[in-house]
C-alpha cells in the first residue's frame, strides 16, 4: 500500500534557521495494517502526514502508493490519487457548520462527480451511528458526533486507505473510545488505517506503532499479542 524510502522535508524559513522536519524516513505499510505514528510535538508526524496523504512533496526521497511513484505526480493527478484512493480525518473536524451532516458527508461523492452521492453518504452516516442525524446541521451535534461525520465523509468513497491526525485530541474518553473502535470496524473490513498521535494510549489500540523523533523513525514495533 505504501512504500517510503529515504524521505526528507526541510522547511527554509527568511532569517531563521531551516527546520528539517524529516530526516531521510524509510517506511512499509502493507495493505489492511492498522499502523500508528506516535511522537511528541514537534516531531514530524504533521509533515509526515502531509506526505502520506500527497499534500505537501519532499524535498528528496521516493514515495510508493499502491505501487505509483507519486511524489512527482501533477497536481491533477495527486488530487485525484487523494479523492479516489485516501480519506482523511482531522482533530479539528473540518465540518462546514451552516450544513448538514448529509451535505458534509456529500462532498467528496460530488467531487468525483457519483450520481449515487444522497444513498450512499446516507449509509455512511448510518455506518457511524448517525442514521438519525442526517439532517442536523453540524453546529447542531456535539464534538463525538461531529467526529462521527467527519469519519463518514472519510468512508463514504470507500477509499483503500484512512490517515487520521489525532482525531481523539477534541474529544471526551468515552467519545474517544467509541472513535476509536469505529476505525477499527474499518480496519477489519480490510481499510488500511494510518493514525497520527502523541497519545500512548491511542496508540496501544494500534496493532503496530511506529516511533517518531526529530524527523526519523526511531522504532518499530508489532504488538505481540495482535501478531
Amino acid at each position: 500500500m505504501i512504500e517510503l524510502d529515504g524521505i526528507a522535508k526541510t522547511y527554509r524559513r527568511p532569517g531563521l534557521p531551516d527546520v528539517r522536519a524529516l530526516d531521510g524516513v524509510s517506511l512499509r505499510v502493507d495493505p489492511g495494517e492498522f499502523l500508528a505514528i506516535l511522537g511528541p510535538s514537534g516531531s514530524g508526524k504533521s509533515t509526515l502526514m502531509n506526505m502520506l496523504g500527497l499534500l505537501d512533496r519532499p524535498d528528496a526521497g521516493t514515495y510508493w502508493l499502491q505501487g505509483r511513484a507519486v511524489q512527482d505526480l501533477a497536481e491533477d493527478d495527486l488530487a485525484d490519487m487523494r479523492n479516489r484512493t485516501i480519506g482523511f480525518v482531522f482533530q479539528s473536524y473540518h465540518l462546514l457548520a451552516r450544513t448538514t451532516a448529509l451535505e458534509n458527508v456529500q462532498l467528496p461523492l460530488l467531487y468525483a462527480d457519483r450520481r449515487d452521492y444522497r444513498r450512499r453518504a446516507a449509509a455512511a452516516l448510518e455506518a457511524v451511528g448517525l442514521g438519525d442525524r442526517l439532517h442536523h446541521q453540524a453546529h447542531e451535534l456535539s464534538g463525538g458526533q461531529q467526529q462521527r461525520v467527519a469519519i463518514a465523509r472519510a468512508i463514504v468513497n470507500e477509499p483503500a486507505l484512512i490517515l487520521a491526525d489525532e482525531p481523539t485530541g477534541n474529544l471526551d474518553p468515552a467519545a474517544a473510545d467509541g472513535i476509536m473502535e469505529l476505525f477499527a470496524a474499518q480496519n477489519r473490513r480490510g481499510v488500511t488505517l494510518v493514525l497520527i498521535t502523541h497519545d500512548e494510549g491511542v496508540a496501544a489500540r494500534a496493532r503496530r506503532v511506529v516511533r517518531l523523533d526529530a524527523g526519523a523513525v526511531r522504532s518499530d514495533r508489532v504488538r505481540e499479542e495482535m501478531a
